[in-house]
């Protein structure tokens, strides 16, 4: 009897420490659960810089009137030539679609020539010049993102200025700030949380008006003329920006 209760206790005792080897030591920590990081949003203010080049449209229809008989003249030159600048802007996520306002700054180089071949007197040959050398807007922006994958559209308010010294004096659009609208689009991705890369398009129409104003003839004669150049100077923007996201 003595022996047999002897022998249970060591099989008692030997199952207990097999079953202490079996649990977790009380000196290893827990294992840390998965880091899953935060999805991304496209909400939040943004600064950034761009770069492009600007397509003039060359269409128009210079001419002017002196001493009451029309004139016609012409555009010649090169209108195109590179756009650069820098934007601020916010946006607002709601879902997979994202909202927003942007403005932005330019410079520019789309100049152009108007040519007005008559003689308002012997010896008189009228001409000039005008173009763009800084514009801005003030757009909203709606697109649809897919994670870091943003399309969107955009259009709003468009201002800009330059040179304008069409029929070899200023006229009326001068180098006063104009006003008009501009349309556009683009794509964006976030490359991290805060560095993001675009390609974006915009036409770009600001009405400069037409040119009013006087010659001088060699006799010493001013000749009123009355400018009917059609001072609409659309043109189209593709440019490429870079915005850092706070």
């Amino acid at each position: 009897m003595k022996k047999l209760l002897l022998s249970g206790a060591a099989l008692f005792a030997l199952s207990s420490a097999a079953l202490a080897a079996d649990l977790p030591s009380r000196n290893v920590a827990p294992a840390a659960p998965a880091y899953i990081p935060p999805a991304f949003t496209w909400t939040g203010f943004y600064i950034g810089v761009n770069a492009g080049y600007g397509f003039a449209n060359d269409g128009d229809n210079s001419g002017a009137v002196v001493g009451g008989v029309f004139f016609p003249g012409a555009s010649s030159g090169n209108g195109d030539g590179f756009v650069g600048g820098g934007q601020v802007g916010y946006n607002m996520q709601f879902g997979q679609f994202v909202a927003g306002l942007e403005a932005d700054l330019q410079y520019a180089d789309l100049g152009r020539n108007d040519n007005l071949g008559f003689i308002a007197a012997p010896g008189v040959y009228v001409s000039g010049n005008r173009g763009i050398e800084w514009f801005g807007t003030v757009r909203g922006r709606l697109g649809v993102a897919f994670d870091r994958l943003l399309v969107y559209a955009t259009g709003g308010l468009a201002y800009g200025g330059g040179n304008d010294n069409r029929f070899g004096f200023a006229g009326n659009g001068g180098d006063d700030v104009e006003f008009g609208w501009t349309l556009g689009g683009g794509v964006e991705y976030a490359f991290t949380n805060n560095l993001t890369f675009r390609v974006e398009g915009l036409y770009v129409d600001i009405d400069r008006g037409n040119a009013n104003g006087f010659v001088v003839t060699p006799a010493g004669a001013i000749t009123p003329v009355v400018g009917t150049s059609n001072g609409n100077d659309g043109f189209g923007v593709v440019r490429a920006a870079l915005n850092y996201k706070f």
